[in-house]
């Protein structure tokens, strides 16, 4: 058994989503959020590199010594699955391993709000869940996919770098395929996938122009694409999208955005006001004529006031949901309030005093 399944075993018994090998340091869990060490010695350079090489392939092993990072998935014997990156830094090597559970979990037991359901209604179009790393983009995406595989009988094309959570065809036919491993990049395997008479492309990551251009593409063609990108709010995907592709396909881009988006669901995780686990809380944005219009006439900026108004529809801000999670006493108070756009309205439910004065200015 490689050495270091007995950290990812310890880290899968405490239930953290994150393990943190690093020189220099003992082994961390992340715990809720919270990044905590482990009773072990600080780490050496040749033996963490040993305990990674333990794992990797031949293949992985050139090019990680090529001073490349790596990205790859990585079953235990101990039966845990992981999403592991590999990468080197001044003191020497790094590993991260973020716990995939082994059952995607449903939709319903995720306690997104209910217009997520209804998004899966579409046939074609583009709906984008972003946010920043570690905010469970990915286990959103996996319940999706999971829902149409239960649902519908569809022909998914899933790009994933690397696969996290697998999913068995069911009434569906679901293909995953690996950056590197199945397809040289996101842009080749979407291009693919438009030649396998696909009904649903997942998009691991619309990380450059060429992705994002054939994501649209396919998009625009019938098919319903899920994507997603590091953004936080549900605004800046549009801008982020436009300002990725050259200047001459800007009004063609407009026009996909305000004809061809579905959604953009911006996904945070904020701890429980009990202290066990964290709570999903979403920015929401659906298109309409309105927001359609903002868009061509390049005033993103207006966007979230159509959100704050669109309660009816399903669109919510970030604070709203926030405000609403604290009201219904689901959320931790103090969290909440770090992840607030607008602090000042937050500052009533604050029990840490510490934070209490960041919103007038006196705080430190």
């Amino acid at each position: 058994m490689p050495r270091i399944d007995a950290f990812l075993k310890l880290g899968n018994a405490q239930g953290c989503s994150d393990i943190h090998l690093a020189v220099g340091v003992p082994p961390m869990l992340r715990m809720h959020g919270d990044l905590l060490p482990i009773r072990f010695r600080d780490l050496s350079d040749s033996e963490l590199e040993g305990y990674v090489h333990e794992i990797m392939t031949p293949a992985q092993r050139s090019q990680f010594a090529s001073g490349h990072d790596l990205d790859f998935s990585y079953v235990s014997e101990e039966g845990g699955r992981y999403r592991v990156n590999l990468f080197r830094k001044e003191t020497g090597v790094g590993a991260v391993f973020r716990t995939i559970p082994t059952t995607t979990p449903a939709l319903n037991t995720l306690g997104l709000p209910p217009v997520i359901n209804k998004l899966l209604d579409y046939h074609q179009g583009m709906i984008l869940v972003t946010g920043a790393t570690g905010t469970g983009k990915s286990t959103t995406l996996a319940a999706m996919i999971a829902e149409l595989n239960q649902t519908r009988r569809l022909n998914i094309i899933s790009l994933e770098d690397p696969i996290e959570f697998v999913h068995p065809s069911r009434e569906s036919q679901v293909i995953q395929r690996e950056l590197g491993t199945h397809v040289p990049s996101f842009a080749e395997g979407v291009r693919a996938a438009m030649r396998e008479d696909p009904d649903v492309i997942l998009v691991g990551e619309m990380r450059d122009a060429d992705t994002i251009r054939m994501a649209m593409s396919a998009a625009e063609t019938g098919h319903l694409v899920f994507g997603t990108l590091h953004t936080t709010s549900a605004v800046k995907p549009i801008d982020r999208i436009i300002d990725a592709l050259p200047i001459e396909e800007r009004e063609q881009t407009k026009a996909f955005l305000s004809q061809s988006l579905i959604a953009v669901v911006t996904q945070i995780l904020v701890k429980r006001a009990e202290g066990r686990g964290r709570k999903a809380i979403c920015e929401i944005m659906l298109m309409n004529r309105a927001i359609g219009k903002l868009i061509q006439m390049d005033q993103t900026h207006q966007v979230p006031a159509q959100l704050q108004t669109g309660r009816d529809v399903g669109m919510q801000l970030l604070d709203q949901a926030l405000l609403a999670g604290l009201q219904a006493h689901e959320l931790d108070p103090n969290d909440a309030y770090d992840y607030a756009v607008d602090k000042k309205q937050f500052q009533r439910f604050v029990t840490d005093p510490t934070r209490a004065g960041q919103a007038d200015g006196t705080g430190t």
